[in-house]
């Protein structure tokens, strides 16, 4: 049996990111993203809001409910 695992996403080619609850707490670059060509990791605070904004790369992120 093989495993089999998603592609990574590349970081900084998307503006908007819909998230869910699994995705939280929220980092860009995402886990799920390449790292070697991206900016430093930051966590993002967007459970209150449901929206935040990477100071870095400008991507938004929003939290579906």
């Amino acid at each position: 049996m093989v495993a089999t695992t998603k592609p990574l996403i590349e970081p900084n080619a998307q503006n908007q990111y819909e998230i869910g609850p699994e995705d939280l707490p929220l980092s860009c670059p995402m886990p799920q993203m390449y790292l070697w060509n991206s900016h430093p990791r930051v966590y993002l605070a967007v459970e209150e809001s449901g929206w935040a904004k990477c100071p870095y790369c400008g991507a938004e992120y929003t939290l579906k409910r």
